[in-house]
């Protein structure tokens, strides 16, 4: 179960860099240096992206980042600035565990997880990273997580119960 979603041009998306990694590849004329730059963009309302962007140059690099985080968005459920449940998941060799918070908690998670957190919108939470901190499998995990979380409305359409029928009497 996906929750990727297009978005218009009049949202507002906000990028966040990551992480540059710098690659070095030595040839017989020397040594050619590439950045490739892990971005996340979001609007703070739910919806938020992850993007990698490989160029010569650190600025082209983020460039390319931003617009392949805008081709994959997914719409993430924020109650109250946390999370409706605990959730956990796992990429590579990174595990993630999220848990919601009390208002007043604050966004309590490492760099990498932090910046995918804050993008989405979530203002408290609670939240562990496990095994790698590889920045890469770190925002990927995240994600994954966050795209597996879902609402009482989200379940209650799953099960086939119409909601206007529960609250309407």
């Amino acid at each position: 179960m996906t929750n990727k979603v297009k978005v218009s041009n009049d949202v507002e998306l906000k990028d966040r860099l990551v992480a540059i990694n710098r690659v070095t590849k030595v040839t017989k004329g020397g040594r050619t240096f590439s950045f490739a730059a892990i971005v996340v963009v979001g609007d703070g309302k739910g919806i938020v992206g992850i993007g990698l962007g490989k160029a010569s140059e650190v600025t082209a690099a983020i460039a390319k980042g931003v617009e392949a985080a805008k081709k994959d968005l997914i719409k993430v459920p924020v109650l109250k600035g946390t999370l409706p449940h605990e959730q956990s998941a796992h990429f590579g060799g990174s595990e993630v565990f999220m848990k919601p918070a009390a208002p007043g908690t604050g966004v309590v998670a490492g760099g990498a997880m932090r910046a995918v957190l804050e993008s989405v919108g979530i203002t408290d939470v609670l939240a562990k990273s496990k095994g790698s901190s590889n920045p890469h499998n770190l925002v990927k995990a995240t994600l994954k997580a966050l795209s597996e979380v879902r609402d009482a409305r989200m379940v209650a359409q799953d099960r086939g119960i119409n909601l206007n029928r529960v609250f309407n009497g």
